[in-house]
């Protein structure tokens, strides 16, 4: 049977119309779809975060409060460099073990009643070995109380958006404790905040150490520092009600990835999952980054100067490593201003794109104050002119 020769024009236009179609869906989707993980990890949640964004990159069950164990420390560490930070503990600040602090189970370095130890020792101490004695050493010298030093704690986590933690000690000892919880997003969360202090990721990366004019020695429960490239902290836990869990840093190409495990059935098995969601990240995932700079000078009008210098800051986005030559920008900034223009005001921004995503922006601002100048000094500025007086 012949096809009428006006008939093929059309036949040909349904077939290019259904190959559009077919084709438009994948495209799009390709795009939209977050890279996910080809296993779940072989514990009760996890996370997966990029420390310089915040962005989760992976989660699975990452509201779930549980027990953290000795992750609770995270926090304990941040209020006591926040103490740092505020002059109120030194780290050669001498602290004294109290009896309660003497009394503490588990991971300790044994400190007895009245013994006296630096702050940076009993940090030393939490960080690398998971001191439970040395926590609540610390907790009592800059707040007078565990008590205390708990309810700020809860404090400094609702200030956070943790949704999902209550803490009721310094160290995560859970046999009498009631409701001690927290989740996998939380401990990033705080984990992200923590590690804003260098001094930490110093002792975290450590493997051996010693206290006690090096009679005593320390040696990092997180075994990921010393098997796992790129590894440099952060805490790990674990007891009956916990399971086993970690907290893991790792840096890598200048991205750092947090990485939480919670309630894995041991200890191997805890390393191995954080190990493999960390090498799917580093795989996966890059930082796009754009410098901080100047544009300028950019004239001003009805000002005592003529023209200012504008600053902009560092960007930073994390992105899947296919789509980070794909990040274009666009400026929004007027040609001229006009006075006055206050040091830091926001006068422009720069917004940052993916294949027509917005990204972020950062403001253009003002590096000095430029006040409104005055009719009398106009008409001196203009006389001078005239008189050609510099």
């Amino acid at each position: 049977m012949r096809i009428k020769r006006y008939r093929v024009p059309v036949l040909i236009m349904i077939l290019v119309l259904l190959v559009t179609m077919l084709s438009l869906p994948v495209a799009a989707a390709e795009s939209e779809v977050a890279p996910t993980p080809t296993f779940t990890p072989n514990c009760k949640s996890a996370v997966l975060m990029e420390a310089s964004t915040g962005k989760v990159l992976y989660a699975h069950n990452p509201a779930e409060a549980m027990p953290p164990a000795s992750v609770t420390k995270i926090m304990t560490l941040l209020l006591i460099m926040e103490c740092m930070d505020a002059g109120t503990l030194k780290w050669e600040d001498t602290v004294t073990a109290s009896a309660h602090a003497a009394s503490m189970g588990g991971s300790q370095i044994y400190l007895k009643e009245g013994e006296q130890m630096s702050a940076r020792d009993l940090i030393k101490s939490v960080v690398i070995a998971s001191a439970n004695d040395a926590a609540v050493a610390l907790a009592e010298h800059t707040y007078g109380s565990e008590e205390a030093f708990v309810a700020r704690m809860n404090q400094r986590a609702a200030e956070l958006g943790m949704t999902n933690t209550h803490f009721e000690n310094t160290n995560g000892l859970d046999d009498t404790a009631q409701n001690h919880v927290t989740s996998a997003g939380d401990i990033a969360i705080m984990s992200r905040e923590l590690i804003k202090h260098t001094e930490i990721l110093e002792f975290s990366s450590t493997w051996m150490d010693t206290i006690r004019n090096g009679q005593f020695g320390l040696t990092n429960t997180n075994r990921l520092v010393r098997f796992y490239r790129g590894c440099n902290g952060l805490k790990t836990g674990s007891t009956a009600k916990a399971g086993f869990c970690v907290s893991v840093t790792a840096e890598r190409e200048g991205m750092t990835l947090i990485c939480v495990i919670m309630g894995a059935e041991n200890r191997d098995i805890r390393n191995a999952e954080a190990q493999k969601l960390l090498d799917w990240g580093f795989a996966t995932y890059g930082l796009f980054t754009a410098e901080a700079g100047t544009v300028g000078p950019v004239r001003i009008t009805g000002g005592k100067q003529d023209d200012v210098i504008l600053n902009y800051p560092r960007f930073t986005a994390v992105l899947p490593k296919g789509e980070i030559s794909a990040v274009e920008h666009e400026v929004t900034l007027p040609k001229t201003l006009t006075a006055p223009v206050r040091k830091g005001e926001a006068v422009g921004k720069i917004t940052y794109t993916c294949k027509g995503n917005v990204l972020g922006e950062v403001s253009i601002v003002s590096n000095e104050t430029v006040e409104k100048i005055s009719f009398g000094e106009l008409w001196v500025r203009t006389l001078r002119s005239l008189l050609c007086i510099g």
